[in-house]
């Protein structure tokens, strides 16, 4: 059998049938979800071909698929409302959100119309009004970085389909962080910021008290149910044990079963661990978001 590329990967199967079939071989173009004893490939509709080892004839890793600019502005439409700080406000195509100022993501202004404003000085004095610094969250050709505006941190969005997404571990499940979730989390965002969700609905999910992690679900322009998972963190004397890969598959358990289509993470572009734990999962990435300070 031809060496295996990661899982994540999109390829190109060749395999045996059955013998007897006509034809005797089939094809299968999709993104690799499982290498073991059987090859697992989920094409563009969601289906799972299994596939074992010994019957691949061909494997060949390809490109990523393109995405279209609308595709980006319907998952980041979504992951907006699913993460929306405590007040949020329109303004000629953007999005503003307030936070108390805790993470960047609740405290930033996101192009989700066409042909966003480019005048950002409203922008700069809504945020100023709040006392916060005003910042820009950029996704890929959804608008120009004004020139001489600094970055401030880049995200890399993953994404997937649920189609086959089973139950997951028995995780404890709340509609609010409870005290244990809280302790256990490292970073002290304020818990109208962590529940805060718009014409959807967010979860928080605990495993073995020693993992957390939060869920989102809200719906796309284009009607795509979307779970964003955010906050995953394991407690440092319980890592290694598959705990975050655990909690994690808890929450897309629970989507799923809601109903939701497709799901995603925003991980910071540079945090290698959380995306090759992400790859494993089968997420692979859909694009980029960058953050730019307007002051």
């Amino acid at each position: 059998m031809p060496e295996l590329p990661d899982v994540g990967t999109r390829v190109s199967l060749r395999y045996r049938l059955p013998a007897g079939s006509v034809p005797p071989l089939s094809d299968v173009v999709g993104h690799l979800v499982d290498a073991g004893p059987e090859l697992r490939v989920r094409d563009k509709h969601g289906v799972v071909v299994t596939v074992a080892a010994t019957d691949v004839v061909s494997l060949r890793p390809l490109p990523p698929m393109p995405v279209r600019n609308p595709d980006i502005r319907n998952l980041e439409h979504a992951a907006a409302l699913g993460w929306p700080g405590v007040e949020h406000e329109w303004h000629d195509g953007w999005l503003l959100r307030f936070g108390h100022g805790c993470t960047r993501r609740a405290n930033s202004a996101v192009p989700l119309l066409p042909s966003p404003s480019l005048d950002t000085a409203p922008i700069v004095q809504w945020f100023a009004a709040r006392g916060v610094p005003p910042r820009l969250a950029v996704p890929d050709r959804l608008f120009r970085i004004p020139p001489g505006a600094a970055t401030d941190g880049e995200n890399l969005v993953m994404t997937k389909q649920l189609a086959e997404v089973g139950p997951g571990p028995a995780a404890r499940l709340t509609a609010r962080p409870d005290d244990a979730w809280l302790g256990l989390h490292p970073r002290r965002v304020p818990v109208d910021v962590l529940t805060a969700v718009v014409d959807g609905e967010v979860v928080f999910a605990t495993l073995a008290d020693a993992a957390v992690a939060r869920a989102a679900i809200t719906v796309a322009p284009n009607g795509t149910r979307w779970v964003g998972l955010s906050s995953v963190h394991v407690a440092e004397h319980a890592r290694r044990r598959g705990l975050a890969r655990g909690v994690c598959e808890a929450l897309l358990g629970w989507a799923a079963g809601r109903g939701a289509d497709r799901a995603y993470v925003q991980v910071l572009a540079d945090n290698a661990a959380a995306i090759a734990l992400y790859r494993s999962m089968g997420f692979t990435e859909h694009h980029r978001c960058r953050y730019v300070s307007l002051g």
